[in-house]
């Protein structure tokens, strides 16, 4: 098993719910920069059956060492969950209208939630099982659904992650080819108290606000449902369909 971006609210909650639950399999959980996340250094010390690894999602050679490190082991993997996202950096947020548009920072929320997912699929293929199920799940976004824009706005978060929906629906074709018990799906965990949400959390209910652990625990019980007939599309965290 492989959860990625492992350190920020929602990935820490499902490795410490995947560590828990699966204590004799081995879980390789990644980040950044090991050094900064004592939260996920406790969580390896904790549980024998976890390995940290240090990886860059946007550096290609690291996510060449990320495949070598689990292929070494031996092992394919039946379970991976990207938790990495972008919404805003610093002063940089979403846009709200075309003036606020800007090439730089387009082209960070388009790698971070689109190009570095794309790419982890590419290093993590030979990995995939043949001959057993899998399930690749990446956190999207409701709002990446073109049907159901009704309010416009948050033009390059918005396009990133209707962009990933893209890639994992063509990806769920072309490895169905491969496997047809593969399942590759996106996930909305609704609003989440994260670091990711914070500046706009203000105008969420606070029944609309979840936990990572609610959240995460909630996103597994779907990833438990899934068949794959479910293959290439996106699910929000109470297991409903979101439109493309």
């Amino acid at each position: 098993m492989l959860v990625t971006a492992a350190s920020g609210g929602i990935g820490l909650a499902l490795a410490q719910q995947l560590a828990e639950r699966y204590p004799l399999r081995r879980l390789y959980l990644t980040t950044r920069d090991i050094d900064q996340h004592a939260a996920l250094r406790a969580l390896a010390a904790q549980h024998a059956n976890c390995e940290l690894l240090q990886v860059d999602l946007l550096s290609e050679a690291d996510l060449a060492r990320l495949a070598a490190a689990i292929s070494a082991q031996d092992e394919q993997l039946g379970l991976v969950i990207n938790a990495a996202g972008l919404l805003h950096r610093g002063e940089r947020g979403p846009e709200r209208r075309l003036q606020d548009l800007e090439l730089d920072w387009m082209q960070q929320l388009f790698a971070v939630n689109a190009l570095a997912p794309a790419l982890l699929l590419k290093h993590l293929q030979p990995l995939l099982p043949r001959d057993q199920p899998f399930i690749i799940a990446m956190l999207s976004a409701r709002v990446g659904s073109i049907t159901d824009n009704r309010l416009g706005g948050w033009y390059s978060y918005r396009a990133s992650k209707a962009a990933l929906n893209q890639i994992l629906r063509t990806a769920a074709i072309e490895l169905r080819r491969h496997n047809r018990a593969s399942i590759v799906i996106g996930l909305h965990p609704g609003t989440v108290a994260t670091s990711l949400s914070a500046p706009f959390q203000s105008n969420v209910p606070t029944d609309k606000l979840f936990t990572p652990h609610y959240s995460a625990s909630r996103l597994l019980k779907v990833l438990g449902q899934r068949k794959p007939a479910d293959s290439g599309s996106v699910f929000d965290w109470a297991g409903e369909l979101v439109p493309p």
